[in-house]
This record gives C-alpha cells, sequence and structure tokens, in this order.
C-alpha cells in the first residue's frame, strides 16, 4: 500500500494547490531563493525565471487537478475506496533532464494524486526539493510519500529498482539511454526533444493593429527561454497576402523581438550558440544578396529572423532565432514538416477554425494556442500528447457490475 492510499484525492489536490499558491508569490522566501538558483543554473535572465514560475505555479490549482481527473478517471472518486475502480501504480520515478524549469513538478503532482509513491531526480536548483518541502508542510502524509533527490548516472539503477514507471525528461539521447539501461519491468514514458510553429493566415494580416499583437505574441513565445523549450516558437509561416509585403510583415516581427528583448532580457550565450547566429545571420545575408530571403536582426544579435530560408533546411534551433516562411496554403506547412520529421508540440495561431484543427492534427501538433499563449499552457493540456493523471493508475473492472 502506498503512503497515500487511504487519503481522499480531494484532501491531495487541495495541499497540492494551497501549495502553489504560496510559491505564486514572487517574495515568498523558498520562491526567492530558488529563483537564483535557477538564473545561475538556466543562465536565464530573472524576468524569464519569474514568468516560468508564475505560469506553473499559477496553473497548480486544486480545481484543474480534480477537473483532469474527472476527465480522464470518469469521476472524482475513482480512486478513493471503497467505490475505487483506479489505483496507484506503487512507485513512480521521474528523471528531470531538460533545461525546462520545473518540467517535473506538473508530472509529480498528477502521480501524487494518483496516490503513487513518487521518487524524482531534481537539478542543481533545487527547485522540486524546495516545492516538495511546501508541499509536507500542507500535507504531512507526503512525507512518506516523496522522494527527491539527485545522482549522476552511475547511482541511477539502485535508485529505480522497484519502480513501477520510469518517466523521463530529457533530449533523444537520455530517452534512448535509460531505455537501454532499465530493462525490467518499468514501463517507461519519455518525454523527448520537440518543436513548435506558428502560423498567420491571411485574415489577420488585413488588419495591422491584429497583425502587430499577433507578431508580439510570437516575439514573446520566441523569445522566452532562449528558446531552449518544446514549445519555443522555431518557425512562423504566413499566407502571402497583398495586405503587406513579406518584408514589411518581418520588420514589423523585428520590432516586436526588440520589443520582447526589453521585457525579457537576453540571458547568457555560450560562444557556440553565438557563433551559431552569426552563421545563419551571414549565409542569410549572402543569399539575399542573391535575391532571395533577408536576415533581420539588432546590432547586439539579441534576435534574428529569417525571411523566406530554402524549405529543405529545418528551423534553426538556436537562441531567440526563428524562420519566417512565406506559404500558399496550409498545406505548405504540413510538407514541411513531414520533410524534416519535425516531432511538434504547440501550433500557435491566431483566431479558430476547422482549418487550424485539421492543421494540427495533420502534423501531429499536441496542442493549438493562441501566438503569445504558447509558453503558457494549462495544467490539463497533454503534455507530449499524453494523458496526465491516467498514466500513473491501473484499472478495475468489475464486470459483476454489469446488468
Amino acid at each position: 500500500m502506498t503512503a497515500l492510499a487511504s487519503v481522499p484525492l480531494r484532501r491531495i489536490a487541495a495541499a497540492i494547490g494551497d501549495a502553489a499558491a504560496r510559491w505564486c508569490d514572487a517574495d515568498f522566501p523558498p520562491r526567492v531563493r530558488a529563483t537564483g538558483s535557477i538564473v545561475e543554473r538556466t543562465g536565464y535572465s530573472i524576468p524569464a525565471v519569474e514568468f516560468a514560475l508564475d505560469a506553473l505555479f499559477g496553473e497548480l490549482r486544486s480545481d484543474a487537478l480534480l477537473e483532469t481527473a474527472r476527465c480522464e478517471l470518469g469521476e472524482i472518486e475513482a480512486l478513493d475506496a471503497p467505490t475505487a475502480r483506479a489505483y496507484p501504480l506503487g512507485r513512480v520515478a521521474i528523471l528531470s533532464s531538460r533545461t525546462t524549469i520545473g518540467v517535473a513538478i506538473p508530472a509529480m503532482c498528477f502521480a501524487l494524486a494518483a496516490k503513487n509513491d513518487v521518487l524524482v531526480k531534481d537539478r542543481e536548483d533545487a527547485l522540486v526539493a524546495a516545492f516538495a518541502r511546501t508541499l509536507c508542510e500542507e500535507l504531512d502524509d507526503f512525507e512518506n510519500a516523496l522522494e527527491i533527490a539527485a545522482w549522476d548516472g552511475s547511482r541511477e539503477e539502485s535508485r529505480l529498482q522497484g519502480a513501477s514507471l520510469i518517466v523521463v525528461f530529457g533530449n533523444d539521447e537520455t530517452i534512448a539511454r535509460v531505455s537501454a539501461e532499465h530493462v525490467g519491468g518499468a514501463r517507461k514514458i519519455g518525454f523527448g526533444s520537440r518543436t513548435s510553429l506558428g502560423y498567420l493566415d491571411a485574415s489577420t494580416q488585413s488588419n495591422l493593429a491584429s497583425l502587430d499583437a499577433a507578431l508580439a505574441g510570437a516575439a514573446r513565445d520566441a523569445s522566452l527561454y532562449e528558446g531552449e523549450g518544446c514549445m519555443s516558437l522555431h518557425a512562423l509561416f504566413f499566407e502571402r497576402s497583398p495586405a503587406i509585403d513579406a518584408r514589411e510583415l518581418a520588420a514589423r516581427f523585428a520590432r516586436a523581438m526588440e520589443n520582447a528583448a526589453t521585457e525579457f532580457p537576453v540571458g547568457e550565450r555560450s560562444a557556440t550558440k553565438r557563433a551559431g547566429m552569426l552563421q545563419a545571420r551571414n549565409l542569410a545575408a549572402f543569399r539575399s544578396a542573391g535575391g532571395r530571403g533577408a536576415a533581420f536582426c539588432d546590432d547586439a544579435l539579441t534576435y534574428l529572423l529569417l525571411l523566406d530560408p530554402p524549405e529543405n533546411e529545418p528551423p534553426p534551433f538556436l537562441p531567440r532565432t526563428v524562420a519566417v516562411l512565406p506559404i500558399d496554403s496550409p498545406e505548405e506547412i504540413a510538407r514541411y514538416v513531414e520533410r524534416h520529421a519535425l516531432p511538434i508540440e504547440c501550433l500557435g495561431i491566431t483566431g479558430t477554425g476547422r482549418r487550424h484543427t485539421e492543421l494540427a492534427a495533420r502534423i501531429g501538433a499536441a496542442r493549438l494556442a493562441p501566438l503569445g499563449e504558447m509558453q503558457r499552457p494549462p495544467l490539463q493540456a497533454h503534455h507530449g500528447g499524453r494523458l496526465r493523471i491516467a498514466e500513473y493508475v491501473r484499472f478495475l473492472d468489475d464486470d459483476g457490475e454489469r446488468e
């Protein structure tokens, strides 16, 4: 029996929501300390880290947890005795190897909501451990249900013994390594490398105020976390329109990127990443001299927009660097994704419509979001296209209940 087996789900959800509410306060001492540690680990600017923490803990609400359970399990009481029909898996291990701030925390909370015992491999900033201490202050039972630790690969095998499920956040190489090294009975779920795209249809471009608002949103999605997240915008497609010239659209996007850099200043960049941006800029300038495309950037290379790059090139996975591609129809987006075998997390759009949904389904996106909201996924969103709480339970169906 797990430590939380006899605790009602509503009580678990309330404790998680209350702990998260405390972390929504930017002056909460554990959050202040964690912010400094995250800045040191990631090199991101303080405003970017604050945005990430606001988005993370603002979504961890009791009502959102319970609604997810109701939607995925059929009813909120599905995990509660004496009428339970869903049961915890037992021991769940969550390995966090990504740069993404707090990526393991929602998974940890859903695993706890499913009443599992949970082990989390923390990062150097110890954010998960700090939040876990707040959780234990809200509900004593978490102390026996949670284990937060940091370890190197040589100690991983012993740590993961007895796990029924291993969840891995990391690049594709990390997931492949964990899958190869841990060949026991534990089921494995990997959240590997993914990217996100944006799409501006012609109707958005007919109104300059609407266009500028969409470009401001796209700039935020591209600038946050220096383009390192799976929901970071790496390519923006726009339908050719008589309403605005392609270069003018790119120039407006460039101004939006400059404004975004004021709101979210550039973090630390390695010499390798800066060299990559310089190379991409110079190549785009060379092509422009030959009559194709253009490069838009400021003198400090805060950002880089590559207008009309060749279709045979994938998106540039560089800091605040976006391929800006003119198209005649959404079909070209689907062909681009298929050509480069891109795993898509989010498609950023303006407005709504069946054709947006059809495009997202065609390219395998896990989520549709307005431009500017790509980096703020709701808690119920299916990260990587997977269920949120149902992954952490086993179901028991009683045929005797059939009439």
